[in-house]
């Protein structure tokens, strides 16, 4: 079943009516070619129920649906894990970004760590952030997410282990830490209703002094293994790990 996310003011619960508009119009009447009857799922992206819904009419600027039942469905994880993730080279954030709301992230915050290749001025970054919102609606959708997860403006690394100071866990990954049963016990250890942050490194790695910076704020360094992971592997498999940790 499709699943489009829509505005709390499209939907009309006492009248039992759901209207979707914008992009989505063209893509139910022109890609999926849906008829009247036919059922679709409808999130607002922020109270977690699904709305479930028969299409009524297919208009040129709006699709009219009737609202037919609720369902308070627990599709969230049960801790909000936010990814702090260093500006890869290339369209690496692109994959990052749609990998990562799939596997249940809250947040993403792109992070220009001392050695990101990549420098996004003010001008350059809204139209990235706008892209980077719209792939995580995309991956929200495709996965049946209940929320679309904000895909923030770009943080220093000073700003961003600020943030993540305030969080129940706060890990990144260093290629020269070690003990991976500490790793092990740290992930085991995160519980349903924490904030959970996530550092991950730019194609060089964390600085001596960031590494620093961040045992100072609280952000325990943690190895992942023997092996050197790239950007767009290590965030996912801490994402798997804590998927997995939280969903069994």
């Amino acid at each position: 079943m499709y699943q489009f996310f829509v505005d709390p003011s499209q939907i009309d619960i006492p009248d039992r009516r759901v209207i979707i508009m914008g992009e989505d119009v063209n893509h139910i009447r022109n890609v999926l070619r849906m008829r009247p009857g036919e059922e679709i799922s409808v999130r607002d992206g922020r109270d977690g129920r699904e709305y479930r819904c028969g299409i009524l009419s297919l208009g040129e600027s709006e699709i009219v649906c009737e609202l037919r039942f609720i369902k308070e469905d627990a599709v969230e994880l049960s801790a909000e894990i936010y990814l702090f993730q260093g500006l890869p080279k290339g369209d690496k954030m692109e994959f990052i970004i749609q990998k990562a709301v799939e596997l249940g992230v809250h947040q993403v915050i792109p992070v220009a760590a001392s050695r990101c290749v990549v420098k996004l001025d003010r001008k350059k970054a809204a139209p990235k952030r706008a892209r980077w919102q719209g792939i995580a609606e995309a991956a929200a959708k495709q996965s049946k997410r209940a929320v679309i997860p904000e895909v923030t403006e770009v943080s220093s690394f000073a700003r961003a282990v600020g943030m993540a100071s305030g969080m129940d866990v706060a890990l990144i990954p260093y290629e020269l830490a070690e003990d991976m049963s500490r790793t092990k016990s740290l992930l085991e250890g995160i519980r349903p209703g924490q904030r959970v942050a996530v550092f991950i490194g730019p194609e060089g790695g964390f600085a001596e002094a960031e590494i620093g910076l961040a045992r100072e704020s609280g952000v325990l360094p943690v190895t992942l293994g023997k092996r050197i992971l790239r950007t767009e592997t290590a965030g996912l498999a801490v994402l798997s790990w804590i998927m997995y940790l939280l969903e069994a």
